[in-house]
């Protein structure tokens, strides 16, 4: 078995208000493309269809179905180009720089039309207010490369540590996955109960998206791009009585009765001595405080991330 050589893990300082005109014009960008596989793929449980990956080079779809073939896209934040690639070996790329969303949104049409994909979409942002359908907006235009570069940098770190929580649970976990509609990274445990309907009331948004969001008990936890450096939460749906009285689990996390959820600032994560244990407590912390006073059956559900560590790390690789 070949394994390389850990490198130190580095978790980016990126301040919000150095780079929110961008982060609001990627985000309307990054809806277009979400739209393109919302069209193009069948509802999987609570919207986990229309996701991005954080990947190798930034943020991708995943294979997309259309017309008999596959489409991926993929935000690449270290050239700095979406990339288009079809099943039929066509490739296209378009700038990432300083446009408007409607110059993004034509030049993304004329791309498709010269890869022949056709996919109507609903042309216009969710789960934001105001929403400027993306042929007019021209009020979103900035791009901060090395911003974009740094953001990506920190989902990757995220990713990891959220990978390793999700590990930990054996009964329905969504996987570690960006949503472009609330512009935020994500991972869900799930009790196998069914919940209450959902009040709905996102912007811009219909209810019933929202009420098969949430048509199952969860418990949840993600990181926005929000506050001063970056924002990591964790909530339950339904909210059990007495959730938000209980611990959040290391220094600087706490209940935000504004949000409705616990929140812990990414700044203490990662001035932290260890950032990946920090960050680790918050979320095993509030996932308890859920699923303890929610009665989960957490002998059922709850397993060791690290049980396949022996078998990982011995030279005899026909254990695996």
């Amino acid at each position: 078995m070949v394994r390389s050589t850990p490198a130190k893990a580095v978790w980016p300082t990126l301040r919000v208000d150095s780079w929110s005109d961008t982060r609001d014009t990627l985000h309307m960008w990054s809806q277009i493309i979400g739209k393109l596989k919302l069209a193009g793929t069948p509802l999987v449980n609570h919207w986990w269809n229309v996701t991005f990956a954080v990947s190798a080079r930034g943020l991708a779809t995943g294979a997309i179905p259309v017309d008999g073939r596959l489409l991926d896209i993929e935000f690449d934040f270290v050239d700095h180009e979406l990339v288009l690639r079809s099943s039929d070996g066509r490739h296209a790329t378009i700038a990432l720089r300083p446009r408007t969303v409607a110059d993004f949104y034509a030049e993304l049409g004329h791309v498709l039309g010269r890869l022949d994909i056709v996919v109507d979409i609903e042309a216009s942002p969710n789960e934001v207010d105001p929403a400027i359908p993306f042929a007019e907006d021209t009020t979103h235009h900035s791009y901060d490369a090395d911003a974009v570069h740094l953001f990506w940098q920190q989902l990757v770190q995220i990713q990891r540590v959220f990978q390793l929580w999700r590990a930990g649970f054996a009964g329905k976990s969504s996987p570690v996955q960006f949503f472009w509609g609330s512009f935020d990274l994500a991972c869900t445990r799930f009790s196998g109960r069914p919940a209450p309907l959902h009040p709905g009331g996102a912007p811009n948004c219909a209810d019933w998206v929202m009420e098969e969001a949430y048509s199952r008990e969860c418990a949840s936890a993600g990181f926005w791009p929000g506050g001063t450096e970056g924002t990591f939460y964790a909530y339950s749906y339904p909210a059990p009585d007495g959730y938000s009285a209980r611990p959040a689990g290391p220094d600087g996390a706490e209940w935000d009765s504004t949000l409705g959820e616990f929140v812990l600032p990414y700044e203490a994560v990662r001035t932290s001595p260890d950032p990946d244990t920090t960050l680790l407590n918050f979320l095993n912390t509030t996932y308890a405080s859920a699923a303890d006073l929610a009665h989960w059956d957490r002998p059922l559900l709850d397993i060791n991330p690290h049980r396949l560590a022996r078998q990982l790390h011995t030279d005899d690789t026909t254990a695996l």
